[in-house]
């Protein structure tokens, strides 16, 4: 597994970074054990970064994993995010994070879908927090996610920012403010002022499963991304992934594993009390009402965000 510095954080993190939303409560919901084991099977086999959000609700995973004992645990490092835009808010995420995960200090903790400067500077407060946390030894890293061009290119101005986790993809599918080749430009003038990069959604959120090698070949090839975040649920998608950022063959048996289900969004119609949260929650804008929720799929990149969003936990991504 080859390992990059990530930016001028201190952070080295191998180019394969694990995804955890798709196995927690919002997705695949998979039992604690078996995504423990999942992360600790990655980890075994060189992945030494993990990416989550307080939204996924997987720190549980990740502490049963890092509680059984992974061989140099101490190398392996946790990104997390947080919605808090108040210093009280950050606290309590920080202190969520900390306590749900069982570690002293966050490698990299990151304001979560920043849209643009304006996000930015009402977000200041926690941004503060979050580098006096650092200066005491809470945090290792700063950084922002984000589907925007316009956050990338404002977070240039805040100096806090180490690290941008932004959506990238072979169509640029997600990218709410303009082209693929525009998101591009604006990563790499990043990347001259010496922030981390790691790209979110390589599959496109499922829709290029059946065109894996040009759609991580594109990443891979991309000088300035550091790491890619790839969600995974099964040995066999870790496997797979691994074997290709190792650029080894892949063997028929396992590419015929890997890739076949599609996403789709389960709807329990009963639960439903039509309060219309999960559209507003959709970064993408890819949810309307007709009788229920109803999915755009050219436009859905199954983050899974609405079912986060949904009091009633009748939403899913499957």
């Amino acid at each position: 597994m080859e390992y990059r510095k990530l930016g001028k954080s201190d952070l080295k993190v191998s180019r394969l970074c694990f995804g955890s939303l798709t196995m927690g409560p919002i997705q695949a919901n998979l039992p604690l054990q078996q995504g423990a084991d999942l992360l600790k099977r990655a980890a075994n086999l060189g992945v030494n970064f993990i990416d989550t959000a307080e939204i996924y609700q997987t720190y549980p995973y990740i502490r049963a994993a890092l509680d059984s004992g992974i061989p140099a645990v101490d190398e392996l490092q946790v990104a997390t995010k947080t919605y808090a835009y108040t210093r009280e808010q950050a606290a309590h995420s920080l202190e969520k994070a900390r306590r749900e995960m069982n570690k002293e200090c966050i490698d990299l903790f990151m304001l979560h879908e920043q849209e643009s400067a304006l996000t930015l500077r009402g977000h200041l407060p926690a941004l503060e927090y979050f580098q006096e946390a650092k200066q005491e030894g809470f945090i290792r890293a700063i950084g922002i996610s984000c589907h925007t061009i316009e956050a990338v290119r404002a977070a240039l101005n805040f100096s806090e920012i180490e690290v941008i986790h932004p959506i990238l993809n072979l169509k640029g599918l997600g990218i709410r403010d303009g082209t693929r080749q525009e998101m591009v430009s604006a990563l790499e003038e990043a990347h001259r002022h010496g922030i981390g990069i790691y790209a979110m959604k390589p599959l496109g959120g499922g829709h290029f499963q059946g065109n894996v090698p040009e759609a991580l070949d594109f990443l891979l090839e991309l000088p300035f991304i550091h790491s890619i975040a790839m969600g995974m649920r099964s040995e066999a998608e870790i496997e797979y992934a691994i074997a290709y950022f190792k650029g080894e063959e892949i063997p028929a048996g396992l590419r015929s594993r890997v890739g076949k289900q599609k996403r789709q969004l389960l709807h329990l119609e009963e639960e439903c009390h039509e309060c219309g949260r999960c559209i507003d929650a959709c970064p993408q804008y890819a949810l309307y009402w007709k009788e229920k929720p109803v999915v755009k799929e050219e436009e859905c990149i199954w983050c899974g965000y609405c079912a986060a969003a949904c009091p009633e936990f009748c939403l899913r991504v499957i």
